[in-house]
């Protein structure tokens, strides 16, 4: 059977525009049956998701999405499962956090000297909690103009070669997954066929992650095309992770896919739910 679920979900807290209670609101009014809250580096509206959606009847996974650096390239981890008041995962977000608002900073002043007038002071416009992400420039220079959407301010501004590009530092792999399982989590890649590796590279990222204890692999993820899911379907099978699905879901008006809206997972691929480290951190699924 597959489940009405979504893995992967941003509030307000990172760079999401719904708070954690509208969040959870719109996913129960899209019927999804199993939701994720994954905001990036930031446990903060794990509570309150869960509240509300325990007043809904939705089953809650309370979740986050970790910021790597491997091979000099960033990747996003997300953690299944956690416990939002693990001290050790919170003093690794302080840090991560700590590098954002340095990077903001800098990415502030490259747009500044391309031209943009108080790129910082916009970006926290958008901003609502202490995560100052890429996102927030990215909605400030949509409003500017400068670009007609997300994706081309990313492609103009935001990426490698363009003006506003600030190498991340984040933590390693060996860190985010010492973080994630010292929580009571599972780890999942998220949205690997995003990431600009080669075939080789990337199936060395995978090896050194299940070395680690991940379990999961996004094949399913809401900035995949039929193709991607069905080669990254295949790459959890030869690797032996569970498949997990998310739409990668951060606001109604800039949608990859909406809440819930995804295909199956493939009959080929057990579905990380259920995987017995599923049952026995976070509970059979509904």
């Amino acid at each position: 059977m597959n489940l009405r679920c979504d893995l992967h979900s941003h509030s307000t807290v990172s760079d999401g525009t719904l708070s954690p209670t509208e969040l959870v609101q719109r996913a129960f009014e899209k019927g999804v049956e199993m939701l994720a809250l994954t905001d990036h580096d930031a446990t903060e509206g794990l509570h309150e998701a869960a509240a509300h959606a325990n007043k809904l009847g939705i089953q809650f996974v309370p979740g986050i999405e970790l910021s790597v650096t491997w091979s000099h390239q960033t990747v996003h981890i997300v953690g299944l499962g956690i416990n939002p008041d693990d001290v050790p995962l919170n003093n690794g977000l302080k840090e991560l956090r700590d590098f954002r608002g340095r990077r903001g900073e800098e990415i502030a002043r490259k747009l500044e000297k391309a031209g943009l007038e108080k790129p910082l002071e916009g970006a926290q416009k958008f901003a609502n909690g202490e995560i100052l992400s890429r996102t927030h420039f990215a909605r400030y220079l949509v409003e500017q103009g400068r670009a007609k959407d997300m994706r081309q301010v990313f492609k103009r501004f935001l990426v490698k070669g363009k003006p506003g590009y600030v190498a991340g530092n984040w933590a390693s792999l060996e860190d985010a997954l010492s973080w994630i399982h010292g929580a009571g989590g599972i780890a999942v890649i998220a949205h690997p066929a995003r990431y600009k590796f080669s075939a080789t590279r990337l199936r060395q990222l995978i090896s050194e992650f299940k070395d680690l204890g991940g379990l999961g692999f996004e094949a399913i993820s809401g900035s995949h095309s039929p193709e991607e899911e069905e080669r990254m379907a295949r790459l959890a099978n030869q690797f032996e992770l569970f498949v997990s699905k998310g739409s990668d879901f951060h606001s109604p008006e800039n949608v990859y896919r909406e809440l819930g809206y995804m295909p199956d997972i493939p009959a080929h691929c057990v579905p990380l739910w259920h995987s017995d480290s599923w049952k026995e951190k976070i509970g059979d699924y509904k």
